[in-house]
């Protein structure tokens, strides 16, 4: 898909995250996939909050799955 400054913008990935995906700044487990143009960062919530006021403005999609946190 191309937008009108011809810069090609990456599908939103069609998978949800599992407990294999991993937090890609402490290993934790993921619950936020931020896609960017450049590719897709992993996130637990603490680290998604901490870095959302500088990534949301540049992200794709921002996929939080926080909400299904097992109880």
């Amino acid at each position: 898909m191309r937008d009108v400054t011809g810069t090609v913008t990456p599908p939103a990935p069609t998978t949800t995250l599992t407990a294999q995906d991993r937090c890609d700044r402490c290993g934790a487990q993921a619950r936020v996939r931020v896609v960017l143009t450049s590719g897709d960062l992993l996130f637990c919530n603490h680290h998604a909050k901490a870095y959302e006021d500088k990534l949301k403005p540049a992200a794709v999609d921002w996929v939080d799955e926080s909400a299904s946190l097992d109880a």
